[in-house]
């Protein structure tokens, strides 16, 4: 007995994707627009409610096509109403997705992979291991969801203007499903944003980096965190396949393209690891060399890491010599940290799958602020939150 042929999952699919999946059953390429704003703008899910489809497509398309969102395992809303969600994307894995409202802009941060391979000291999710890719629809399903859970209406104002690929997963790693993902968020026909307001976050994959100015340039920011290759060796393992020299020049590759004429560096702030005098002289002749915005990251501990928090002064002063130098620096304000939606803190309870502990000492300190000890383990997702 012959098994049937999967569904295709129609929220992964670009428009070009949407176009030939339409002619592949035999319908005419301006279906596949009407679909794309019927899935994106208007966030149906239901062949049958999509009324300006012809009714022996919408007939047809239960057959071939499904509309699939991951299950919704957990939705927290933290004091300054920035949001997380936990998405079960099958087989005990979770990915974490968070709205950051500001009075300007509303801001999601998704993720692209299950889990993360690169294993940055300073980040819980690296603790976690890779668990696997998440799929194109996956990705913008976070959005799709995010749209819905928040009210938005097809024709009221936008409330998702901005979307970082800064959750968990190094989204270059991911790089077949990504950029699907990000055609879709782009596209007139689906949610419509604005290059510059859509941002892939890396770790430094400068095959990858050099690929997406071609393919896709939307706006880039480049997790630094370290200003000479010795210490980047420790505090971002990525560093030893593509050394900073190398990663400088496509930076440098990815401006002739990109929609904005800076990089944004990322660099959190840890005691007496990254933020002493000489590291600021180091990030003054990174600045002069690529075109850049230091975005500072005061670093949200875990037990785990063996790391502090750089105190308020030393971040002062890193701003203060910094824009000295005419280097436009700002301090990430921290969001979201009292229900664990910070920057670093997407993964969970956190179990070290890396063993990164037993290859170097750990120094485990907290201080009355940061002494939270996060309480989901992804591993421990609840089987009933069906895909």
């Amino acid at each position: 007995m012959m098994t049937p042929a999967p569904l295709t999952n129609l929220l992964g699919l670009s428009v070009p994707q949407l176009e030939a999946f339409c002619a592949d059953i035999g319908e005419k390429p301006f279906r596949a627009r009407q679909l794309a704003r019927w899935l994106h703008k208007n966030g149906v899910s239901s062949f049958e409610e999509m009324t300006d489809l012809a009714k022996s497509l919408r007939e047809k398309l239960p057959a071939v096509a499904c509309v699939n969102t991951p299950g919704i395992v957990s939705d927290k809303t933290a004091q300054d109403f920035t949001r997380k969600w936990l998405f079960d994307v099958g087989q005990g894995n979770a990915v974490e997705t968070v709205f950051i409202p500001e009075t300007n802009r509303g801001t999601l941060c998704v993720s692209s992979q299950a889990g993360c391979a690169v294993n940055c000291r300073f980040c819980s999710t690296g603790k976690q291991g890779f668990a696997r890719n998440l799929k194109a629809d996956e990705i913008v399903a976070q959005l799709w969801l995010a749209n819905r859970l928040l009210g938005a209406e097809p024709s009221g104002d936008r409330i998702i203007s901005n979307v970082v690929m800064m959750g968990m997963g190094e989204p270059l790693l991911n790089y077949e499903n990504l950029v699907p993902a990000l055609h879709l968020m782009l596209d007139d026909h689906a949610y419509g944003l604005s290059r510059r307001r859509v941002t892939v976050s890396t770790s430094g994959v400068v095959p990858f980096m050099d690929r997406l100015s071609q393919d896709c340039p939307v706006a880039l920011a480049v997790s630094l965190h370290a200003p000479n290759d010795t210490l980047r060796d420790d505090l971002v393992p990525l560093n030893k396949k593509y050394p900073l020299k190398d990663l400088l020049d496509a930076c440098l590759r990815y401006l002739k393209y990109a929609p904005r004429d800076f990089i944004t560096f990322e660099y959190v702030m840890l005691q007496n690891v990254n933020d002493g005098d000489k590291h600021i002289e180091e990030l003054i002749g990174i600045a002069k060399h690529v075109p850049c915005k230091l975005n500072l990251i005061p670093f949200n501990p875990f037990p785990e890491s063996g790391l502090l928090r750089s105190n308020n002064d030393r971040i002062a002063r890193f701003v203060n010599r910094l824009s000295e130098a005419g280097v436009v620096t700002t301090v990430r304000k921290t969001r979201g940290d009292d229900i664990d939606a910070a920057c670093g803190q997407l993964a969970g309870d956190v179990k070290d799958r890396t063993r990164l502990s037993s290859r170097q000492p750990v120094n485990v300190q907290t201080d009355e602020k940061n002494e939270k000890i996060i309480q989901f383990n992804l591993s421990l997702a609840p089987k009933s939150a069906q895909r």
